[in-house]
């Protein structure tokens, strides 16, 4: 079995699929999460619309760990990769063929719920090719690219894809199209369509047939389902289980409906509080200035932790990532027209954002520490997706209620208790945890 998957490693590098299976991971998570927002805002939507419907779209990744057992029952991991692909390229050209029609609100949406179910899916099998396509060294040298993968795929999304729609809304490439923006944004998601033909293909030739990655045919429903219920109910067993959800829900409470509510900020015009800014200047601003600034946070923040361990930046990486949100009341109440402030501006919060993260994701790694770590792990993503989705839901609701201004001073009142479970974690944590031998 060794010289197999050995044999088998040597015909098809990781450099070959590595890059490409992450950014098809991230691909759909950004266009579901953000270029929807973006679009539904330029096809009239209100924001209280596009904030509930979009966040109900969160779902699939907050039940993910309820069926991701089950994915080691049917085929192989390679199989559900290239079958998920294919159904998020439908997924992609039913939005598509309907952002024309009257009714592109429901068709739309329909076949988003189709694109989230699937990426969720195949973020699951994606993850488990990797460890079962890979040696333990590879894994560890491989980490880095797929991130990076996985951060240009939200660069292509936010930014150029972005951008593509507006030049498009703006005739800069079919003239004939110009102010068509049903036409516009659906030529861009046929190109997303196409793209995801395009990634199946590739990966049904590229994929290595992994000697480890077989169907499990000793396994059997109802034997999964009791592990997984186990393990489930070992998670709820875990010491400080009221902080640990306190914060797990509360740490990014003012981020998860300032992100649902920035883009249409960005887009509305001034009578109506917004910036006004076109949407390729958004793809610019929030989906490339932005996305990179972001990352560059969290190389920062890894970097320092690894220096002097969580304990010691937990607070300031809470406090990164909540009080940036300022800037945003300053733009709603100074409405700004010079490009590079508001892009300074934007920077400034995701670069707060991105550092500030990484002390989520490491709270994540810390708590599920021992037995069932994997399991406990997923799980604990499953609730950090529900603290982004149930108060991204009324977002919306609460912008319209209050105007922009208002709506950013309350988000800065929502980042009040998460600085708070900052501090009573911290006194929990181990002082070596994530610091670098």
């Amino acid at each position: 079995m060794k010289t197999d998957t050995m044999n088998t490693q040597k015909t098809r590098s990781p450099w070959a699929w590595v890059p490409t299976l992450y950014f098809a991971q991230g691909l759909p998570y950004v266009a579901v999460m953000t270029i929807a927002v973006i679009m539904y805002k330029r096809l009239g939507l209100s924001n209280t619309e596009i904030a509930l419907y979009t966040s109900w779209l969160y779902l699939p990744w907050v039940i993910k760990p309820l069926w991701s057992p089950f994915v080691d029952l049917v085929k192989t991991k390679r199989a559900w990769v290239v079958a998920m692909q294919g159904l998020i390229a439908a997924g992609f050209a039913g939005v598509a063929f309907f952002i024309p029609t009257t009714y592109f609100v429901q068709m739309s949406l329909a076949f988003f719920w189709l694109l989230a179910f699937s990426s969720a899916t195949h973020d699951i099998a994606a993850d488990g090719f990797y460890m079962l396509g890979l040696s333990t060294g590879d894994q560890s040298l491989f980490v880095g690219i797929r991130n990076t993968a996985y951060r240009l795929a939200t660069v292509f999304g936010q930014g150029v894809l972005v951008m593509f729609a507006g030049a498009l809304e703006s005739g800069l490439i079919f003239p004939s199209i110009k102010g068509n923006i049903p036409v516009a944004w659906s030529i861009t998601f046929y190109l997303l369509a196409g793209i995801f033909v395009a990634l199946a293909l590739y990966h049904n030739w590229i994929l290595p047939h992994a000697a480890a990655d077989v169907k499990r045919p000793n396994l059997s429903a109802d034997r999964i389902f009791k592990d997984f219920a186990l393990t489930f109910v070992s998670f709820f067993k875990k010491k400080n289980l009221g902080l640990m959800f306190f914060f797990i829900l509360t740490y990014r409470l003012g981020e998860s409906q300032l992100v649902k509510i920035a883009s249409p900020f960005l887009l509305d015009a001034g009578d109506k509080g917004g910036l006004g800014l076109t949407t390729s200047s958004v793809g610019m601003i929030y989906g490339t200035i932005g996305v990179v600034a972001l990352l560059v946070g969290g190389i920062i923040g890894g970097f320092l932790i690894s220096r002097n361990g969580f304990k010691a930046w937990i607070i300031p990486m809470a406090i990164a990532i909540n009080v940036p949100d300022l800037l945003y009341v300053w733009l709603a109440w100074a409405t700004p027209d010079n490009i590079w402030l508001i892009s300074t501006a934007v920077a400034i919060e995701q670069i707060g954002y991105g550092f500030g993260f990484t002390a989520y994701m490491l709270y994540l790694i810390y708590i599920a520490a021992g037995e069932h770590k994997t399991a406990h792990y997923a799980i604990a993503t499953g609730f950090m997706a529900l603290g982004m989705m149930l108060p991204g839901m009324i977002a919306g609701w609460i912008q319209e209620t209050l105007g922009y201004t208002n709506f950013f001073i309350w988000v800065c009142v929502c980042t009040i208790p998460g600085i708070l479970a900052s501090i009573l974690v911290k006194k929990q944590i181990d002082p070596e945890f994530g610091r670098k031998k």
